[in-house]
């Protein structure tokens, strides 16, 4: 099994209903932040790559047939480069709804470090590296998700590349993928209300 699909989007711009819609139209896992709850081997490679080391990506994919979200989308042209035929998914959103979301949830989680030291860590050396750190400053975090996504549409090949938005739905992904669309709704999931709920949960 190989990757079809590396997602090049950042967090909080639609990247678990992708999950869940990959998943449904590819038959098989797609790797996400929230997947790694489950994978905390997976933490150490992370940092690695943040490092600039090499990473086994086929190894670190094995079973996985798309990737979305942080923090995959930093890497995505290496990863796109250890699967050539996979589709490279750049996930848009506007940066003013963007900051409004992810200031709101994962930005706020970070600043207050209830993540594991490790993980913390993690997010910490990977956002240094190919992002902005801390994160917690509209003005610099929004030209950095700005920066970022001019750059994957500079950089990436233009025919491996998708560009899509939640309001896109299903259409330009089954067309790309060559498969049938879904005779159900696109999932809408992980809304900023639906975040802070989950995490309200868990204090």
């Amino acid at each position: 099994m190989s990757l079809r699909v590396v997602g090049a989007g950042l967090g909080r711009t639609g990247t678990l209903s992708l999950k869940l819609a990959l998943e449904k139209l590819l038959g098989g896992p797609c790797y996400h932040m929230a997947e790694m709850l489950g994978h905390p081997e997976h933490v150490p490679l992370w940092r690695a790559a943040a490092r600039g080391e090499l990473v086994d990506w086929e190894a670190l994919f094995a079973g996985y047939r798309a990737g979305v979200d942080w923090p995959q989308g930093s890497f995505w042209e290496e990863i796109a480069e250890a699967f050539p035929d996979a589709i490279i998914l750049l996930s848009l959103r506007d940066a003013d709804s963007w900051w409004r979301s992810a200031s709101e949830t994962i930005f706020k989680i970070s600043a207050a470090k209830t993540l594991a030291p490790e993980w913390y860590a993690m997010v910490e050396e990977i956002f240094t590296h190919r992002f902005v750190w801390p994160p917690d400053d509209e003005a610099a975090a929004k030209a950095a998700f700005e920066r970022y996504n001019a750059d994957v549409l500079a950089r990436a090949p233009k025919d491996r590349l998708l560009v899509w938005r939640a309001s896109d739905g299903w259409g330009p992904l089954c067309e790309r993928l060559g498969v049938p669309v879904p005779g159900e709704p696109f999932p809408r999931v992980n809304t900023r209300e639906e975040f802070i709920g989950r995490v309200a949960a868990t204090q």
